[in-house]
């Protein structure tokens, strides 16, 4: 089974973000703002400013054979891990945690992760009820009927449904009809001519071709329905939205009623279906994506019964593929790690459990990493700079010279209204409800999976009917990451991210404001990109554009996408700067926002002395391009284009600084330079 997860609008940093050990309440280990032993002196800074700040670092630096891409990031995202699976392990020592504790709960998880004697005895035995009730489908009410027992749980692939904050009203929770999984993780994946696509589909059929034969399928059935199962993927990744039309939310918000539902998709029977999985009396739903649900119901009209089996069992299978016995997950990864993303070996299990127990537990032992990892003067050090890179952005906004001031107003009542998150919640998340049992206790990580699914469901399920919890958090503390999510006007740091390289309390200015303080301007700026801008002030999405302005704004950020689409990481490979021009106007506002904010702590302390030979402003961009240096293998890159809405990392680290005027001051940038662009092709939005 797969947990059930209401699917926010957040944006946030890419995953592979990582960071050093948070600084305990013992005395700690000081650490460099700037490790020049990592940087390259014989490249000039104006040539190849990526380079220049990282070559010596990307001279030296393998990717680890258990990881796809590596990076500062991935290395202090490492050494978080280490202290968050020293905590559960103590924790798991310790009697007074039993299985009615939270923290026993995310013990007993964690145990029966590691349990694989359990998993090995068990092999595809959790799935045999359920492939029995797949198997017993003859017709589309069969087939809705199961849909209904297995939504709790996840789901078979179809369609899902769920509860979330109105697009058009963030504080009353609605309905939302979405979209299901398919096997590949991109509509691109199954309808694109490139050579790339063309190849992994045909490795996909492969794939699951295999996997079946785990369900004790002969091979050549196996590989007739893997056949019949990308043709059927293939057939629902038609009508979806593109990578970049899902990023605009008014196509994805449409509200209409129960009876305008039921005539998209008839085979269904949409009051029923709603009140069996708990959403009783409903009147009218969000349907993110119409056309699809149209396109079921061509699906379901053509009546090919043995195909709906086959797709349905693959989703079983895949959905649970790492909750089962060592030789399925193995295989499982073959293809997901190896083939797709270029990983040569899975992490160790201890790692992936931990990542299991963050996702579904992840407050609980929240509670025990902020306790030992999170000093309060990170925190009070952290607040007074996120107070200066607000000021510098409600600067900019007013200084602005292609906003009409009504604009200007609406922008800065928004940056206004923003809430900011830090640490860790004010009111941690009850799990009470939530039973898992330790393999003492007869637990095992299918049917804990299985447990915290429902639960996850029925949680969601019973907000319907109360208003907007914004004081709900969606990552836990030792989350290495940060977001915004629009319908809050949020901007959230959990503790992990405030340490080195983002953010180091014992170093100068100067390079906290190049980390942390431009991701906190990054995370302001995604509540002024081409997506977050379309929500006003209290989260809504409601225009507070002029139509000159918003036109004008429009022009500047297909300007900043150009610029972003021309860079191609690998040969034919190309950046789409369309569906990364919400990170990369994320980047380019916090780089700015955080270099003036800089500038009002220089204003107030003024003469600050040379460190290793930079000024505070060389130190505020090597900082930024430190916390970016990234290694990524061929097939990664190739993923994370299509994916990813995050540009590669090493373009992160010099692109933005390309259209900053002030970079190019810092470093003695000319026309004769690597670096240079020219000021009428530099991009400047907010």
């Amino acid at each position: 089974m797969k947990y059930y997860l209401n699917k926010k609008l957040l944006f946030v940093l890419p995953a592979i973000i990582g960071f050093t050990e948070m600084q305990g309440q013992n005395q700690p280990t000081k650490t460099p703002g700037i490790d020049i032993t990592l940087m390259d002196k014989n490249v000039r800074p104006q040539d190849d400013f990526f380079n220049f700040v990282n070559g010596d670092w990307l001279k030296k630096t393998e990717i680890p054979s258990d990881r796809t891409r590596w990076g500062s990031f991935d290395e202090l995202r490492q050494n978080t891990d280490k202290d968050a699976l020293a905590i559960l392990k103590e924790a798991a020592q310790n009697p007074k945690y039993t299985s009615d504790t939270d923290q026993g709960k995310a013990v007993g998880l964690y145990q029966t992760i590691l349990d694989t004697v359990t998993r090995n005895k068990q092999g595809i035995g959790p799935l045999k009820p359920y492939l029995a009730k797949i198997n017993s489908v003859k017709n589309v009410k069969d087939l809705q009927a199961l849909l209904i027992e297995m939504e709790p749980v996840g789901g078979l692939g179809f369609f899902g449904v769920g509860v979330g904050a109105d697009a058009k009203n963030s504080n009353r929770n609605v309905v939302n009809v979405g979209l299901g999984g398919l096997g590949l993780p991109d509509r691109d994946y199954y309808l694109s001519d490139d050579a790339d696509s063309k190849e992994k589909r045909a490795k996909y059929v492969t794939h699951v071709a295999r996997m079946l034969q785990f369900l004790g399928e002969k091979p050549a059935k196996a590989k007739t329905d893997a056949d019949k199962i990308l043709a059927l993927e293939v057939e629902m990744s038609k009508p979806r939205l593109d990578r970049v039309e899902r990023r605009d939310s008014r196509k994805t918000y449409n509200p209409m009623t129960v009876a305008d539902l039921q005539k998209l998709t008839p085979s269904i029977n949409w009051n029923t279906f709603l009140s069996e999985v708990g959403l009783k009396n409903i009147d009218s739903v969000i349907v993110s994506q119409p056309k699809y649900m149209t396109s079921l119901e061509t699906l379901f009209k053509a009546n090919k019964v043995e195909d709906w089996k086959a797709f349905m069992k693959w989703n079983l299978l895949r959905t649970s593929a790492s909750q089962l016995s060592t030789d399925i997950e193995a295989a499982n990864f073959d293809f997901y790690g190896k083939t797709l993303t270029g990983t040569i070996k899975q992490r160790p299990r201890d790692e992936r459990a931990l990542q299991v127990v963050n996702g579904a537990t992840g407050e609980a032992l929240g509670k025990l990493y902020v306790e030992k990892k999170f000093p309060a003067e990170a925190k009070a050090k952290a607040e007074k700079m996120i107070k200066n890179v607000f000021l510098a952005f409600e600067n900019r906004i007013n200084n602005l010279p292609w906003m009409k001031k009504a604009t200007k107003v609406a922008a800065v009542e928004k940056l206004h209204k923003s809430r900011v998150k830090i640490g860790y919640p004010d009111k941690w998340k009850d799990y009470s409800e939530l039973t898992i049992k330790a393999p003492s206790e007869g637990g095992t990580y299918f049917s804990n999976s299985e447990a915290i699914a429902k639960w996850s469901f029925k949680k969601n399920i019973e907000d319907l009917n109360k208003p907007v919890d914004k004081d709900e958090w969606f990552m836990s503390p030792q989350t290495v990451n940060a977001y915004y999510n629009p319908s809050y006007n949020e901007i959230v740091f959990p503790a992990a991210i405030l340490q080195p390289p983002f953010y180091n309390y014992q170093a100068d200015e100067a390079v906290n404001y190049g980390g942390i303080g431009a991701v906190i301007g990054h995370e302001i700026s995604h509540g002024f990109d081409d997506s977050g801008s379309r929500f006003n002030a209290d989260g809504n999405l409601i225009n507070w554009w002029s139509d000159e302005d918003l036109t004008l704004f429009t022009g500047l950020g297909g300007a900043l996408a150009d610029q972003y689409s021309m860079l191609q990481p690998l040969p034919g490979t190309y950046v789409d700067g369309k569906f990364t021009l919400g990170e990369n106007i994320g980047d380019l506002g916090g780089v700015n926002a955080a270099y003036d904010g800089l500038q009002l702590y220089l204003k107030e302390n003024p003469n600050q002395p040379l460190i290793d030979g930079f000024t505070p402003e060389q130190r505020f961009f090597i900082s930024w391009a430190t916390i970016w240096r990234t290694k990524s293998r061929d097939e990664a890159i190739k993923n994370q284009v299509k994916t990813d809405p995050h540009s590669p990392g090493m373009y992160r680290a010099y692109v933005p600084l390309q259209n900053v005027d002030a970079f190019y001051k810092a470093f003695d940038i000319t026309k004769a330079d690597g670096m240079f662009v020219t000021p009428e092709n530099r991009v400047k939005i907010w």
